[in-house]
């Protein structure tokens, strides 16, 4: 359970890079909350085949039972009456109807575990992690260790052949250690990465 106790739903976010033990943690709070007698419905994307089809796996072999789905949307489709925690994984793959869905649960009174990266490999808000976590009552950022430097690291290096890979890359490249790296704010690199300020 989370350190507080909200009335009624809530939503809680685990975010960091790659590596930093996001799963891990929601692998860990869905088995509280299961051992606690509690009715819990595990969701992730069909676009995350990494590990496992059928489960929810982390990058050192946790697993738990997850149903697959292709849109967020599915998931009150597919809720069962019963249920009083949902849990979904790699959020980011989602759109921004994920954000919607949770906050449905949440004012139906279940509490929302989500997971997600909350930044893509160009170190820039990715995908719908930005509304889920200003929608939360509850986020917590992990960080992994720079595989360069070994300090605490918040972003996700992009390797092709070994070379950052270029900003103008696609987002989207599902992977593991033989395509990403964490790495702290100073040893990530993006070439191309335009150099932007904002407008007043």
């Amino acid at each position: 359970m989370p350190h507080f106790q909200p009335k009624g739903g809530w939503i809680e976010i685990i975010c960091g890079s790659m590596f930093s033990g996001k799963t891990e943690e929601l692998i860990r709070r869905v088995r509280r909350a299961e051992i606690a007698r509690q009715h819990v419905q595990v969701f992730k994307p069909k676009l995350d085949n990494r590990y496992s089809v059928s489960e929810v796996a982390s990058h050192n072999g946790e697993q738990t039972p997850a149903e697959v789905i292709e849109r967020a949307s599915e998931i009150l489709e597919i809720l069962r009456p019963e249920t009083t925690v949902v849990a979904i994984d790699e959020a980011q793959f989602f759109d921004a109807q994920v954000a919607d869905v949770a906050r449905i649960l949440a004012d139906r009174g279940l509490r929302v575990i989500i997971t997600g990266l909350d930044l893509d490999f160009r170190a820039e808000p990715f995908g719908p992690m930005p509304l889920l976590m200003a929608e939360a009552e509850m986020v917590d950022k992990l960080h992994a260790i720079c595989v360069v430097c070994a300090a605490p690291a918040s972003r996700t290096q992009r390797l092709i052949n070994g070379q950052p890979a270029n900003y103008t890359d696609p987002v989207i490249l599902v992977g593991a250690s033989e395509v990403y790296e964490a790495r702290c704010r100073d040893c990530h690199k993006v070439p191309g990465r335009p150099e932007l300020v904002r407008n007043e």
